[in-house]
């Protein structure tokens, strides 16, 4: 267009710079008419602030043994001959797990048994020698003293057959001890004897360990302690029952909560001067054997109630530097960045102390998107399966 009427205009031939003026002109305007609009608000994910009495937990981190650790050793010495249960499985009270060389407990039966056949033998004689003096004594055809003698040897082959007869029954248990038996039910472990080694009494074989309930131990501060110090003496005096109060959680390393819950069956009777710390054991039902002794775990349960207590999600929460910040926003949709006081971890939530105000949103998800008065896009928040 502005070439055509510079065409028909005789003062633009006179002025050749007029036309690159004008399209100058032309192009400014058609730029400003083009400006970008600004970008859209950032969507955050926000949550109401809850305000509610939620239970405070104490934790602590325990370690897991079994209910009783029966150390398998043999009852006689000899050769180590078999081994019959494998290294970490569940076995029954009674079951074999060792067997050692029974042969020379053999001839040593054998023996008592025919040192019992010759008291037998012994005390029939003598039975005979006091049947027959008896009468003779009465008719003083044979001196008294003959038929005294005849009783008391008489006496004397009864007591000896009754020590033979108990060396058998003793030649008999060693023979049978030669099969190492399982005191309880439980995990046997690893063997710690192999075969053809020489072992007697002193010899620990492999430990079974009864995991159906379990332990756990954990160490609590006298602090801590105080507070259920008449409910633990109530146990001691007989007064309450231990064991029945099931409160306790496990939580086990990979941050999952054992299905079933425990409860403490003994505290220490002394406070270790070392640590200051009072050592506690707690009960856990384990049917299936999922925990094993040396598992290291942590025990929670309930200690107070926090009321009318504040609660945001853990990963609305920002530390920094030992510092705790969270995002809130504001009726008019814009981010406030504020720091709060933070108290206890109750779940997947923190206790705030300060900072917040019941009914306030604040940001879960799109923190990083977000600085002081920054206008936002709020949307409820969605939990994943891994946040829930």
């Amino acid at each position: 267009m502005v070439a055509i009427l510079c065409a028909r205009a005789p003062a633009c031939r006179l002025w050749p710079g007029a036309l690159l003026l004008a399209a100058l002109i032309q192009f400014a305007g058609c730029a400003s008419k083009t400006e970008a609009a600004p970008p859209p608000p950032p969507e955050v994910q926000v949550v109401t602030i809850e305000q509610k009495d939620v239970p405070v937990y104490g934790e602590w981190v325990a370690t897991l043994d079994g209910y009783v650790n029966a150390d398998i050793r043999p009852q006689v010495s000899g050769y180590l001959l078999k081994q019959n249960y494998r290294e970490g499985t569940l076995v029954r009270k009674g079951d074999v797990l060792f067997e050692i060389d029974p042969r020379p407990l053999e001839a040593a039966l054998q023996q008592a048994q025919g040192q019992q056949a010759q008291a037998e033998a012994q005390l029939g004689k003598t039975a005979l020698d006091v049947q027959r003096d008896t009468p003779l004594a009465k008719q003083s055809a044979i001196p008294q003293a003959q038929l005294d003698n005849d009783i008391q040897a008489n006496a004397a082959a009864t007591a000896v057959l009754k020590a033979n007869k108990a060396q058998v029954e003793q030649a008999k248990l060693n023979m049978e001890f030669t099969k190492v038996r399982s005191l309880l039910d439980g995990i046997a472990g690893i063997a710690k004897g192999q075969i053809g080694d020489l072992v007697g009494p002193t010899t620990i074989l492999t430990t079974v360990s009864q995991v159906q309930p379990i332990k756990a131990y954990f160490s609590v501060s006298e602090q801590e302690y105080l507070p259920y110090a008449a409910r633990i003496s109530e146990v001691a005096s007989g007064k309450r029952v231990a064991g029945t109060n099931k409160i306790l959680e496990l939580i086990l390393a990979d941050g999952s909560v054992f299905p079933r819950k425990g409860a403490i069956v003994v505290a220490d009777r002394q406070v270790d001067l070392k640590t200051g710390t009072i050592r506690f054991a707690a009960a856990f039902d384990n049917p299936n054997g999922v925990l094993r002794p040396g598992q290291f775990a942590r025990v929670r349960f309930p200690t107070s109630v926090a009321k009318n207590a504040l609660l945001v999600p853990q990963r609305s929460v920002i530390e920094t530097q030992g510092t705790y910040q969270v995002a809130v926003v504001t009726p008019d949709n814009k981010a406030s960045i504020r720091p709060v006081k933070v108290a206890q971890r109750v779940g997947n939530m923190w206790i705030i102390k300060e900072g917040i105000q019941p009914s306030e949103r604040v940001i879960v998800e799109g923190f990083q998107k977000v600085k002081e008065g920054t206008p936002v896009n709020p949307k409820p928040f969605q939990p994943s399966e891994e946040t829930k």
